[in-house]
């Protein structure tokens, strides 16, 4: 029974920690797109939509960046 115990825990907190560091990914995604994007509510807009364009077309995280500072050069209001 202490075997059960101690195996569910450990798998639980591992579960956990593997769904911390994915959103610490996805907040940082996030982040990153809003800050290339600058204070403009409608650019921010427009770039987080580029971001999901990114997930769908999976660019790798390393890669992201180089990404959207090319599609912020699409923006219309420019």
């Amino acid at each position: 029974m202490d075997y059960f115990i101690i195996a569910i825990t450990t798998i639980a907190g591992l579960a956990f920690h593997g769904w911390l560091i994915m959103r610490f990914r996805l907040w940082a995604d996030r982040d990153l797109a809003l800050s290339i994007a600058g204070s403009d509510p409608d650019k921010r807009s427009w770039m987080l939509q580029r971001l999901a364009d990114a997930k769908s077309q999976k660019i790798k995280r390393r890669e992201l960046q180089s990404w959207l500072e090319q599609q912020v050069q699409h923006y219309p209001g420019l």
